[in-house]
């Protein structure tokens, strides 16, 4: 290997300042920016003491950040070179004070060899440029570049595991009514092959693959669309007594089928023939693929149960408030005839705490059940990483307790790295405590196993907007919507357009939202914008409408507080603040990122606030 100017070797790495390129035994490793630029600062100061204001000041600069980034990106590169915190060969803790890098550093300041990794080479290219041929090299290499088909030049970045997507199971029951079953059969698969080797093979998530039922996609489309390497698809049939599976796994670069088969059995044994063809697809995938012994979660004991769970998935799957009820009664029905089936729980659970986003009701009326769901689900199995998902879901909305909601997070993705969900609400989370670049990493993370899903991309883009990112924000929501213009999350475009000043676009998208869906949010969003653009009159309009609303059947004190800190009125903003705290809102897990709680930030009520829901500095 090539070491030039400004080089540090250590260990098995080398780290080339100028091109902020780290190496391992010659190959560039792959590290998001902010966590190249802190091990650069590291270096240059190696053997010292690096204070965390100094850090934050080198890496993050003026943005908006917490002490929490630094951990997680310390934790990134500990990871990295195998290091412990507790006994560290690189990177040392200096408690209550910074970082100080501690291993033994080589400086190289001139070449001392030919160049090996391709930084390296593209560096010794340039200093030979001055020779006339290498004019001709380039443009031979250009232009082949240029007339190289597209997908042959995505293939040249190495992927680290097999992807692969699970296509929805066509219902050939002749009942339309059975939709739910052969969805179910669909997710089951994507769940059971999740599970075989998260490190090795990755599955697509259910929402990307859902978008291919009854279409025409052909397989090589899929393939690109979704880059996989295989695709399994296939059919059902069912009657009272038995299912017949039809299945076949399909390598997408040529269409060829690897692998096909049929299976008839008895409807009970349905959740062991769901292992049997999990487990054919990895090995024929790939032969080095070596299916790790799993922690086994509980599976229901009983069919009815698990029928009932799979019609409770359905709903869930569809969310809004009906859904979700829907969702809750059958998996309520499915726990109550399985007592031990603890997927019913962790469905509950999810269902419960999502329930009062979706029906603008007090958070409070249903957390109780879903915290009760949660720990359920846990008792019986404490490797399920959707009951880890869900429970960390509901400390973080109603608790506040941020530090063990990670750590939630972190299990439920470590006890399977093909969970988008939990990737997905943990952006979430990370991007509510300002932590910015983590938060975008994870979202990416979800949106590479759930391409597809307006939700992970919508979230993605409010990451943005949290971060004060307005314009890029706008772009994004605006291209999601033009691929599902019925998807209600992509109108929190709305709030950027509000920051930006675009009250009339903001106001537009209101009235397109009215198309797809009405009720209590609405009316706070109208208000919110009309308050923003100066015509208090219109905003106390829709205010007006929600207080009568709210005398016929309690609504969550936050649509009041985003209403009135729309118009500017802050001892109204301040006094629902206050129910919204007794009543545990989601909206406060947002109060130290969200643009539009800034003209609150200044009084010392805010401060207040941001303490007791563990979110001051």
């Amino acid at each position: 290997m090539s070491l030039k100017e400004n080089s540090y070797r250590f260990g098995d790495f080398v780290f080339e300042a100028d091109e902020m390129v780290l190496s391992q035994d010659g190959k560039p490793l792959s590290l998001p920016p902010k966590a190249v630029k802190l091990l650069s600062v590291l270096l240059e100061n190696r053997g010292r003491i690096v204070e965390k204001e100094d850090l934050l000041h080198e890496v993050w600069q003026d943005a908006f950040v917490e002490e929490g980034n630094i951990t997680y990106t310390v934790r990134l590169l500990r990871k990295l070179f195998n290091d412990e915190r507790h006994a560290p060969r690189f990177i040392e803790t200096v408690p209550k004070r910074g970082y100080r890098f501690i291993a033994p550093v080589q400086i190289v300041e001139e070449a001392v060899a030919e160049p090996s990794t391709p930084v390296a080479a593209r560096q010794r290219f340039r200093r030979l440029t001055v020779i006339g041929s290498a004019v001709v090299l380039v443009a031979v290499v250009f232009g082949a570049w240029l007339l190289w088909p597209r997908h042959s030049r995505s293939a040249e970045s190495p992927q680290t595991k097999m992807m692969l997507a699970v296509l929805p199971f066509q219902n050939l029951t002749g009942d339309d009514g059975q939709e739910y079953f052969s969805d179910g059969l669909t997710e089951e698969m994507i769940t059971k092959l999740g599970n075989i080797d998260p490190n090795q093979l990755g599955v697509i998530g259910r929402t990307s693959v859902m978008h291919y039922k009854n279409g025409a996609a052909t397989i090589d489309q899929i393939g690109r669309e979704l880059q996989v390497q295989y695709v399994l698809e296939g059919s059902v049939r069912r009657d009272e007594h038995r299912v017949r599976v039809d299945a076949q796994l399909i390598q997408t670069s040529d269409q060829t089928h690897v692998w096909a088969r049929e299976y008839d059995r008895e409807i009970t044994d349905l959740l062991s023939l769901q292992d049997e063809i999990a487990q054919e697809v990895a090995v024929n995938i790939q032969s080095t693929l070596e299916p790790k012994e799993q922690p086994q979660t509980a599976a229901a004991g009983d069919f009815e149960a698990y029928d009932l769970y799979l019609k409770g998935q359905y709903f869930f799957n569809k969310r809004g408030d009906d859904n979700l009820r829907q969702a809750i009664g059958y998996y309520e029905r499915s726990s109550n005839t399985d007592p031990n089936f603890a997927r019913a729980y962790a469905g509950l659970a999810a269902s419960y705490a999502l329930l009062s986003g979706y029906s603008a009701k007090p958070q409070s009326e249903y957390i109780e059940k879903a915290r009760a769901a949660a720990d359920k689900a846990l008792e019986i199995d404490p490797n399920l990483s959707e009951a880890h998902t869900a429970l960390a879901l509901i400390l973080r909305e109603y608790n506040w307790d941020w530090k063990t909601s990670e750590k939630e997070f972190q299990h439920a993705i470590d006890l399977n790295p093909n969970n988008a969900t939990a990737h997905h609400w943990y952006a979430e989370q990370l991007a509510m405590l300002g932590r910015f670049d983590e938060a975008l990493h994870e979202s990416e993370m979800a949106r590479r196993l759930d391409p597809l899903s307006m939700i992970i991309a919508a979230d993605n883009a409010e990451i943005l907007h949290f971060s004060r990112q307005y314009d890029l924000a706008i772009q994004k929501l605006r291209e999601i919507k033009e691929m599902d213009p019925r998807s209600t999350r992509v109108h929190i475009v709305i709030h950027p357009y509000v920051e930006n000043g675009m009250f009339k676009e903001a106001l537009t998208d209101i009235e397109d939202l009215r198309k797809v869906s009405n009720g209590p949010w609405i009316l706070a969003e109208t208000a919110y914008v009309y308050g923003r653009s100066g015509r208090t009159g219109y905003a106390r309009r829709e205010i007006t409408k929600l207080l009568e609303m709210n005398r016929r059947q309690p609504l969550d004190a936050s649509l009041f507080l985003w209403a009135y800190t729309g118009m500017g009125d802050k001892e109204q903003a301040f006094a629902w603040l206050q129910k919204a705290y007794d009543q545990h809102s989601n909206i406060l897990t947002r109060l130290k990122v969200d643009p539009a709680f800034d003209s609150l930030r200044d009084d010392p009520r805010f401060q207040d606030m941001l303490t007791r829901v563990h979110l001051a500095n």
